[in-house]
């Protein structure tokens, strides 16, 4: 299985598990699904008595969450378009550093700079309608998750392909 890191923050944002499918060069964008978290079940063994009316009184913790979310332990933070737009091109231009220090081809920084180009001008991106998630450490200087919603209401999160490595596990 492979894990992607974020280049900035080192935080595990996916995995190989989810089905990663690249778009215009420069994110995975990855469907999700609802689930529901908490309200553990714990059976004892003991049976609750007729008399006392068995669950009631328990308290009721079930949640619903994005499975990447919750699986990755992302943490939601708050943009606006504009604030959006100032943090990519600072995001941006550390990524094409850390793509420099690791001695990636020009070749390689070009795709990457035409492929955000070309995502940011897409229709779903100009109508901006996003939660905006960090990874585990909340580093401010680290990779925001974006998470969207398809026609048929399926959420799915975008990650920036060349904000990520590789780590085997």
């Amino acid at each position: 299985m492979l894990i992607f890191k974020d280049v900035i923050s080192g935080d595990e944002m996916i995995s190989d598990s989810f089905d990663l499918k690249l778009v215009d060069g420069a994110v995975y964008e990855v469907d999700c699904a609802r689930i529901t978290v908490g309200n553990d079940n714990i059976d004892i063994g003991a049976n609750p008595s007729a008399e006392d009316g068995g669950d009631e009184g328990t308290d009721d913790t079930a949640s619903t969450a994005i499975d990447v979310v919750h699986s990755f332990r992302l943490q939601p933070t708050f943009f606006d378009k504009k604030t959006y737009m100032a943090f990519l091109k600072q995001y941006i231009k550390k990524v094409k550093e850390h793509m420099k220090s690791r001695d990636a081809s020009e070749d390689e920084i070009k795709e990457f700079e035409t492929g955000v180009k070309s995502y940011v001008s897409s229709d779903t991106f100009k109508k901006f309608k996003y939660d905006f998630y960090t990874g585990e450490s909340m580093d401010t200087d680290g990779m925001v998750v974006l998470l969207n919603y398809r026609a048929d209401d399926t959420p799915y999160c975008v990650f920036w392909k060349h904000g990520m490595s590789e780590m085997k596990v």
